[in-house]
């Protein structure tokens, strides 16, 4: 479970989030996503919409981490795995937010192992 301050600040959230995935040889590559949900106060969920160099970091077993900013201004930061799904409870979860207009291939799940706000160390 996130901690609660992780889980407030997502609830007034800025619609784009930040993703960072990174390839074989350490390059990072970043995306706005807008199609993203938490999963049981635990888990980000990101829809793969468009995704190229995104999915071929998550192929290849990429390292990931999210940033996103609070109405307010608040920006919070998680990093961790990442898993990907197109089937199962991630895959169904993600089709319930995705809009439709959008394709949905798969399920990006970040799985935060800390959570940063600024400098502070959330977990």
């Amino acid at each position: 479970m996130l901690p609660n301050t992780i889980i407030e600040a997502w609830k007034n959230k800025q619609p784009a989030i930040v993703l960072t995935t990174v390839d074989e040889q350490g390059m990072p590559n970043s995306i706005y996503a807008t199609c993203t949900d938490l999963y049981q106060d635990n888990e980000i969920v990101i829809a793969n919409n468009y995704f190229d160099k995104t999915k071929q970091n998550i192929d290849t077993g990429t390292k990931a981490s999210v940033l996103f900013i609070t109405e307010q201004g608040k920006s919070y930061q998680l990093k961790g795995e990442v898993s990907y799904h197109t089937e199962g409870a991630y895959y169904n979860f993600m089709k319930a937010f995705n809009p439709v207009k959008h394709p949905g291939h798969g399920a990006l799940v970040l799985h935060a192992q800390a959570g940063f706000s600024g400098q502070e160390q959330l977990f």
